[in-house]
């Protein structure tokens, strides 16, 4: 019973006739006299700053490409002659060798520093240095034993010693061989 109620109401719905609505009005159409009509009111509208730009820069253009053409003879223009009157554009050969002189001594050096050879070798000052740092707390087998590293230092230490000495004597011999001669 309820099916046929709903279906029923649908199909009453439908059948309605649609001249019951309202025409839709706007308030700006009509205020209750349509005989009256308002304009907006006039404003005073200038060109603008784009049209006196644009009116300002066609006959510009024209000016400045004429005054940048070569003369009829393949003389330069006026601006070429204008600007050579300055001693910075005179110049450009001896800027451009310094310039190019500059980065091939650059790149040069470059690769000096690229390729040269790095020396892996460091001189301690002092060998006691090595084992520096605190002896408590350590586990065991923590600190590598450097016996065999202390005893070449100590040999280097003693060869440039031994070298010292031979060079004092053998200065010591020419001292005594010279007074003589």
């Amino acid at each position: 019973m309820q099916a046929l109620r709903t279906r029923a109401a649908c199909v009453a719905r439908r059948t309605r006739p649609t001249s019951l609505r309202t025409k839709r009005s706007y308030a700006s159409e009509s205020h209750g006299h349509d005989s009256h009509h308002h304009d907006a009111p006039q404003a005073e509208e200038g060109l603008g700053t784009a049209f006196y730009v644009f009116a300002v820069s066609v006959p510009a253009s024209y000016i400045g490409y004429s005054i940048s053409r070569p003369g009829p003879n393949g003389e330069p223009s006026s601006i070429t002659n204008w600007l050579q009157s300055f001693d910075y554009f005179n110049e450009w050969e001896l800027r451009n060798t310094l310039r190019s002189n500059i980065i091939e001594q650059a790149a040069h050096d470059k690769h000096l520093l690229l390729h040269a050879g790095k020396s892996m070798h460091v001189e301690l000052k002092m060998p006691e240095l090595i084992n520096a740092g605190s002896p408590y707390s350590v586990p065991a087998g923590h600190y590598p034993k450097l016996d065999h590293l202390t005893e070449h230092y100590r040999r280097q230490a003693a060869e440039e010693e031994e070298r010292k000495l031979k060079k004092l004597i053998a200065k010591a011999k020419e001292a005594e061989k010279s007074p003589e001669a």
